[in-house]
C-alpha cells in the first residue's frame, strides 16, 4: 500500500492528477485528534531533483499543508521561503486554497513577496519568498509548487541568470542532505533524484528505514525514496542535534573524502586566497618580534587572527562559497566570518614560513562517511616542525587560552591538503585541560558572621568562562559582574578587597581572582547551634558551569546528549570555627566513578576545624546515553552540596 499510495500521488503532483483527488487526499489525512499536540500538517511533501552533466540541478518541490486548528490556520496564513539569490534560483509555480468544502481559490502572483531576509551579523544578500495566504479555517488546504534550480550554500542574488549560473562549486557533482523528519505531522514524503549513471551516486538512509526503488533508463537513473507517517520527533534536554538522531538521506557524486580535500585544497589556490601581501608580511614581522619558539609563533598569529578580526558578514568580494577571500581584502576590512579569519590566518602562517591550509568543521552537529558538505565552519592547519598537522580556530578563541577551542571536541573536520586527507574527528580534551579551583578559608564567629577569602583559578574553557564575567562586558561593568556572583552567596557580603590578574593579558597566565569578604549573620546561630553552608561549597560562580542547569530529574536517555567542554573542578574550604563545637549533621560524603564523570565530596571535623572538600570530573562534551547516570549523580550532588547545611552544636 505504501507504494501504491506514492504512486497515486506522483500523478497529482506531476499533474495527471484531478482536484477531486487531491481533495480527498486532503481529507483523508486526519485531523487533529490523530495528531494531538499539532496545529498544521503536510499530506505530502514531495521533491523531485534533476541532475545535469554540470552538476546543476533542477528541483520541483511540491507540498500540501492541512489546517487542524485556528491556531495553525494563523500560523499558515503567511508562507515563508529562504532562498540564496548568488546559489539558486526559486520561482513559485502554483499557490492555491482548498478548502475543507472542495472549493478552490488560486493565488495571484501579487501574492507572492520577495524581500531580503532578517539578518544578524552575517548581512550577505539572503532573501525569503512570502506568499500571502489568507484567511483559513480548521480543514483548509494550501497547495504549493515551487522550481528550484542551483545548489545549497548560504549566499545569494536577485534575479534570474543564467543556468551557467548556478552550476555548483565543485563542477560535475551532485551531493543532496535529505531531512526525512520535521517539527509538524507529515503524512508522507517523496523524494526522488534523476541522474547520469555514469555519475556514480552514492547514498545512504541513516537513523530509520524508507521504501526505496532504483530503476535506469537511457543511461540514466532514478532514485526514488519513501516515508510515511512522520511525527514530531520528542527531543530530550540537552541532546545532540536533531540530524545525529532523525532519519535523513545523504546522497553524493564525490568518490570519497579525499577528492573533496584535494578539490577544497585547489579551488583556494588557484583563486590565490593565502598569498600575503607585503601589508601583511609586515605586519607579521611586527607580531613575531616577541616569538622564541614555534608554538609561539603559531599562538601570536593564530591570536592576532582571533582578536583583531571582527566577526561581521559585510563583505562580498569575487571569492564565495568554498572559496575563502583573499589576504588583500581580509586585511584591509578586519572583520569577516569563520572562513575570513581562517583565510587571513593561513596566509599569516605562510608568511611566517609554515605550511598552513584551510580545512572545514561541522560545529553543532556530525558530519557522516557519505562525502555531502556536512559543513558550516572553517578553520585553519599547520603543519608543526614534526610534520603533524595542529588544529586551529580564530573565530572562537578571542581570549582564550586554547589554539584550537576544546568546545569543539568530539566533531569531525576536513582538511583541505594537495594531497587529501580523510575525514577525522577532534579527540576528547582531558578534563585536566580546563580545571577550576577554587581553595578558600574563612573563620565563623559565634554571632553567625564569616570572615575570610578564597582564590580562584581556571585553565582552558574553564578559564574562558570565568575571564568572560570581564572580556565580554565593558571595564565600567566589570565591577557589577563580580558582586552579582558574590551576592548569589548571600545579599549581605561586604566585599572588602579583589585582586586579579590583567583580564586581557590572557596570553600570559591563566586567570586569578582572589577575594576577600565579610558576611554579617551568614550562619543561623543560637545559644547552642550554628547552621550555614560555606561558601566555596555552595556553587560559588555556578554560572560559569553550564552542567549545573541540567536536569537531574531525567533518570534515563535515548539519545546522545551534549555539554559545553571537559571539565575538572576542585574546590577546598577550610573554616575555623568557635571552640568546643561538634557536627551532627553534614551531607553524606560521596565518592562516584563513571563513565561520564566522577564525583568526590566530603567535610571533616578535626578540633575546631573544618574542612569541605569536593572533586568534579566532567569526561566528554558529547555523551552517550550509558554516561547519563554518573553525569546526572554529579550533577545532582553538586547541586545537593551547594543547598544542604552543616549543623554543629557547642
Amino acid at each position: 500500500m505504501r507504494l501504491k499510495l506514492s504512486l497515486f500521488l506522483f500523478l497529482i503532483l506531476l499533474g495527471f492528477g484531478s482536484m477531486a483527488q487531491t481533495h480527498k487526499l486532503l481529507q483523508g489525512a486526519g485531523g487533529p485528534k490523530d495528531y494531538p499536540g499539532s496545529d498544521y500538517m503536510l499530506v505530502y511533501d514531495s521533491i523531485h531533483v534533476d541532475v545535469q552533466e554540470t552538476g546543476l540541478s533542477y528541483f520541483n518541490t511540491s507540498t500540501l499543508y492541512k489546517v487542524l486548528t485556528t491556531e495553525g490556520a494563523k500560523k499558515l496564513a503567511v508562507l515563508k521561503f529562504d532562498y540564496d539569490p548568488l546559489t539558486a534560483f526559486v520561482r513559485i509555480e502554483r499557490a492555491r486554497i482548498i478548502r475543507k468544502n472542495g472549493d478552490t481559490e488560486d493565488l495571484d502572483t501579487d501574492r507572492v513577496h520577495d524581500y531580503p531576509a532578517p539578518a544578524r551579523m552575517i548581512y550577505w544578500g539572503a532573501r525569503q519568498k512570502m506568499i500571502d495566504i489568507g484567511r483559513l479555517e480548521p480543514g483548509d488546504g494550501i497547495e504549493i509548487k515551487f522550481f528550484k534550480k542551483g545548489f545549497s550554500y548560504a549566499l545569494l542574488y536577485q534575479q534570474e541568470l543564467s543556468d551557467e549560473y548556478y552550476i555548483p562549486p565543485m563542477r560535475g557533482h551532485f551531493y543532496d542532505i535529505v531531512e526525512f523528519f520535521s517539527p509538524v505531522p507529515i503524512k508522507e514524503k517523496v523524494y526522488q533524484v534523476t541522474i547520469d549513471k555514469d555519475k556514480n551516486l552514492k547514498y545512504k538512509f541513516y537513523n530509520g528505514k524508507a521504501v526505496e526503488r532504483r530503476t535506469e533508463l537511457n543511461g540514466r537513473e532514478n532514485f526514488f525514496f519513501a516515508v510515511k507517517n512522520i511525527l514530531p520527533m520528542k527531543r530530550e534536554e540537552r541532546m545532540v542535534a536533531l540530524s545525529d538522531v532523525a532519519p535523513k538521506l545523504l546522497m553524493s557524486t564525490s568518490p570519497d573524502w579525499y577528492a573533496k580535500s584535494k578539490w577544497f585544497y585547489g579551488v583556494n589556490e588557484d583563486y590565490g586566497s593565502f598569498i600575503p601581501t607585503p601589508e601583511v608580511d609586515k605586519k607579521v614581522k611586527e607580531i613575531l618580534k616577541e616569538a622564541k619558539t614555534e608554538l609561539d609563533s603559531i599562538s601570536l598569529l593564530n591570536h592576532w587572527v582571533a582578536d583583531e578580526m571582527r566577526y561581521s558578514g559585510l563583505s562580498m568580494g569575487k571569492g564565495e562559497g568554498f572559496t575563502l577571500h583573499n589576504a588583500e581584502m581580509n586585511f584591509h576590512d578586519r572583520c569577516g566570518v569563520c572562513k575570513d579569519k581562517a583565510g587571513m590566518l593561513v596566509a599569516m602562517l605562510r608568511s611566517a614560513g609554515f605550511e598552513s591550509y584551510a580545512a572545514m568543521t561541522m560545529a553543532g552537529s556530525r558530519i557522516d562517511r557519505i562525502p555531502a558538505d556536512q559543513f558550516n565552519h572553517s578553520v585553519t592547519v599547520v603543519k608543526r616542525k614534526n610534520g603533524e598537522y595542529m588544529l586551529l580556530d580564530p573565530t572562537w578563541v578571542p581570549f582564550v587560552r586554547e589554539e584550537w577551542s576544546s568546545r569543539e571536541q568530539q566533531q569531525g573536520y576536513l582538511m583541505g591538503l594537495p594531497e587529501g586527507a580523510d575525514l577525522m574527528e577532534t579527540p576528547i580534551s582531558p578534563p585536566e585541560n580546563h580545571y577550576f579551583r577554587i581553595n578558600g578559608t574563612s573563620q565563623l564567629h559565634k554571632d553567625g558572621t564569616l570572615i575570610g577569602e578564597f582564590s580562584l583559578t581556571a585553565e582552558g574553557q574553564s578559564d574562558a568562562a570565568v575571564r568572560g564575567l570581564f572580556t565580554r562586558s565593558y571595564k565600567a561593568d566589570w565591577k557589577a559582574n563580580l558582586e552579582r556572583e558574590l551576592v548569589k552567596i548571600s545579599p549581605r557580603i561586604e566585599i572588602i578587597e579583589v585582586t586579579k590578574t590583567d583580564p586581557y593579558e590572557y596570553l600570559k597566565h591563566p586567570v586569578l581572582i582572589t577575594v576577600k569578604y565579610r558576611i554579617p549573620n551568614f550562619a543561623v546561630a543560637t545559644d547552642n547551634e550554628v547552621i550555614f553552608t560555606p561558601v566555596v561549597a555552595a556553587n560559588l560562580f555556578g554560572s560559569r558551569h553550564s552542567h549545573l542547569s541540567f536536569n537531574t530529574a531525567i533518570e534515563t536517555r535515548e539519545h546522545q546528549f551534549t555539554d559545553g567542554c571537559s571539565k575538572l573542578i576542585e574546590l577546598n574550604e577550610t573554616i575555623t570555627l568557635p571552640d568546643n563545637m561538634t557536627m551532627v549533621f553534614s551531607p553524606e560524603s560521596k565518592n562516584l566513578s563513571g563513565s561520564g564523570a566522577d564525583f568526590v565530596s566530603s567535610y571533616t571535623l578535626d578540633g575546631n576545624t573544618l574542612k569541605f572538600t569536593q572533586t568534579v570530573t566532567l569526561k566528554k562534551r558529547v555523551y552517550d546515553p550509558e554516561d547519563w547516570p554518573s553525569f546526572r549523580n554529579a550533577v545532582k550532588y553538586q547541586n545537593e552540596f551547594a543547598k544542604q547545611p552543616v549543623i554543629l552544636k557547642y
